[in-house]
């Protein structure tokens, strides 16, 4: 009978690797702590109506990448969720958090979404996102604080090199007066642009300018910028986030052609980049969507997040040969000298344990010099040995493996000595 192997574009995160996405899940969360956000965990599939109004009808994600299903029982079409903020949209909307007396409402989320995307380095079908969202507020201040907790979390892991791209893609009103005049533009080079552009410049014009296609980048490089059509309101919340930015000592750069490829952003839009990943080069992106709340059935409340996903924060760590300080091993790995002596280790096992203390014993029946190998290949601290003499004498040998050094002691007294050792 053939193997079953696992679909595509997914992966099996293994020990020895798991440690790391720990280690870094942890740090995000006690990042988010520090800047109190909260964590909100939303379903992993919604209606798919939610994508389709929250993220945009003409956008990658809801035509070409959803994974999409009937519901059996009834006419409902269900998706799994591609990306975190509408599912956050829509409990904020319909568990009243607008009500809340801590204002604005800033929620985190960590967890695995689903796109039918090309694989690649860095890219999954299934993959895992951290994202924040800051909902209540139009202060340009809290858009720097946003961006801050993404740069914040990678530097504190130690990447270097990183850039952010910052834009302001203007509120409905300036895209509108923007709008005109890029469509002139685009017109002039329809025909020379690819099938997903051309098919764009009459739903989202500005969204052409997100294209990858190099041949669509050089004929749209003189293209009109959203930035000179920007009302004297959406222009002056734009140069206070790089003011708050440039206080916070967080370098950027201005790219008048970032867009994002979500319909629901509004003024501010960012990524952050670092090169050496290769060709997947965005490690993080987001940006305000003042107006997705009310277009989600709530009231008319502006909001601002990102998200950032794990697989590739995890590669540009690889790819810099950053080593996270993940500690391995187990505490204590009883040897069992003779049948007789596995009862009494077995309870001493589950002792240990009780007591904080990790540990470990066979279950295989191997010899003596087979169970030290195994204390070894765990990274055990220390082994404690137990034999015909020491069960007959209540006691056993503890060895410290690194030193070699050891010591007969109660056995009664194992537990309190590896828990104060485990102390030190």
């Amino acid at each position: 009978m053939a193997k079953i192997q696992i679909p595509r574009g997914t992966q099996d995160i293994m020990p020895g690797t798991v440690e790391l996405w720990h280690y870094v899940e942890a740090k995000a969360r006690d990042l988010c702590r520090r800047y109190n956000y909260h964590e909100i965990r939303t379903p992993l599939f919604e209606h798919t109506e939610l994508f389709q109004r929250g993220v945009g009808e003409t956008t990658d994600i809801v035509e070409k990448e959803m994974y999409s299903v009937t519901n059996p029982r009834s006419s409902d079409e269900l998706t799994l969720r591609p990306e975190g903020t509408a599912g956050v949209v829509r409990a904020y909307v319909e568990h009243k958090l607008y009500g809340s007396p801590n204002q604005p409402v800033k929620l985190y989320y960590l967890g695995p979404m689903f796109r039918h995307e090309r694989p690649q380095a860095g890219r999954y079908r299934q993959f895992v996102q951290f994202g924040v969202e800051a909902i209540g507020s139009s202060d340009p201040a809290i858009d720097a604080e946003v961006i801050a907790v993404a740069i914040r979390l990678y530097q504190e892991l130690g990447l270097t090199g990183l850039s952010v791209e910052l834009n302001s893609v203007g509120t409905v009103e300036d895209r509108a007066n923007h709008r005109t005049h890029l469509l002139a533009h685009l017109n002039g080079v329809r025909t020379q642009l690819c099938g997903d552009c051309q098919s764009r410049i009459d739903r989202n014009p500005l969204r052409v300018l997100d294209c990858k296609n190099e041949k669509c980048r050089s004929l749209t490089k003189d293209a009109p910028s959203i930035l000179d059509y920007l009302s004297e309101e959406s222009a002056a919340h734009f140069e206070a986030v790089q003011k708050y930015l440039t206080a916070l000592n967080i370098p950027f750069t201005v790219n008048p052609r970032l867009v994002r490829g979500l319909d629901y952003y509004t003024l501010t839009a960012f990524e952050i980049k670092m090169a050496e990943i290769g060709a997947v080069e965005t490690l993080c992106g987001g940006g305000r969507y003042n107006g997705l709340v009310a277009e989600l059935g709530g009231e008319d409340m502006p909001g601002i997040g990102f998200a950032l996903s794990i697989e590739r924060l995890l590669l540009a760590l690889e790819k810099q040969g950053i080593q996270l300080p993940i500690t391995s091993g187990i505490d204590c790995y009883l040897v069992i000298q003779t049948p007789e002596a596995k009862d009494q280790a077995f309870i001493l096992l589950d002792q240990l344990r009780q007591a904080g203390v990790s540990a470990e014993m066979d279950y295989l029946d191997r010899k003596m010099k087979a169970q030290l190998k195994a204390a070894d290949r765990l990274a055990a601290r220390y082994t404690a040995i137990i034999g015909e003499t020491e069960l007959a004498n209540g006691t056993v040998v503890l060895k410290e493996m690194a030193t070699g050094e050891q010591r007969e002691l109660a056995a009664s007294e194992l537990v309190n000595a590896l828990a104060a050792s485990d102390k030190k």
